[in-house]
């Protein structure tokens, strides 16, 4: 196991999480319920992600590095299998979950 990235939120660390699951790549999250203690502990500031097999980092680094640069104009995609319309924002299908290899 190692850490993959330090997302900004336990929502982001989801969402990551989510992505690479869509790539068969196995991923924790770690300590997303500790921001309810900030006032009482010292927390870091992110939410770490981290990846299960070491054979798949290089693979979840390239990953991870597109889903963040992902352009925010981008238009609508139709999907590949089932021809459903999906915002931008969307990395895999929200109906069937298919990940088109172009996203």
């Amino acid at each position: 196991m190692r850490e993959l990235y330090q997302a900004r939120d336990r929502l982001e660390a989801q969402l990551l999480a989510d992505y690479l699951a869509g790539y068969h790549i196995r991923t924790v999250v770690h300590g997303e319920f500790l921001g309810g203690a900030a006032g009482e502990l010292p927390v870091s500031p992110g939410v770490p992600l981290w990846i299960l097999e070491e054979r798949d980092f290089g693979r979840a680094r390239e990953l991870v590095d597109h889903f963040l640069a992902r352009d925010a104009g981008r238009e609508a995609w139709i999907c590949p299998r089932c021809g459903e319309r999906n915002e931008a924002e969307f990395h895999l299908c929200w109906r069937c979950e298919c990940v088109p290899e172009s996203r």
